[in-house]
């Protein structure tokens, strides 16, 4: 009789769940976030420029300007990524995760207030006074 390992493998494997594939090299993902940051700076400055002119003419183009936006908010969640993937990527085991407030901000060690939104810290530590 011929085994054949391989496909065997294939049929026990779930195929409900995806393959995951490894995570790229942080320095990878850091170089391809300074890349995006510059990307969004140059993003960012030609749609105040775009949307100057239009003023200046008087003859706004909603669609573009709508498109632009869509480009930028792209490239911010493509930013948001790499930072969680660079989050997990720097963390090392046994090392505890840093607070967060309800928006997503990290949480400075003895605050009482998160610094982005404002909302009071549910659990102040008790030596911050």
């Amino acid at each position: 009789m011929v085994r054949l390992p391989r496909l065997q493998r294939l049929l026990r494997r779930d195929p409900a769940r995806p393959r995951r594939r490894p995570a790229p090299p942080a320095s990878e993902l850091r170089r391809e976030r300074r890349a995006l940051l510059r990307l969004r700076e140059h993003t960012l400055r030609d749609l105040g420029g775009l949307s100057l002119e239009m003023y200046r003419r008087d003859r706004f183009r909603e669609d573009l300007l709508l498109e632009r936006c869509a480009e930028l908010i792209g490239l911010e969640a493509r930013i948001h990524e790499l930072d969680v993937l660079l989050g997990t990527a720097n963390r090392a085991p046994g090392v505890p995760k840093t607070a967060r407030c309800e928006c997503g901000a990290p949480l400075l060690w003895g605050s009482r207030f998160c610094a982005t939104c404002g909302r009071p810290v549910a659990n102040a530590p008790a030596n911050a006074r």
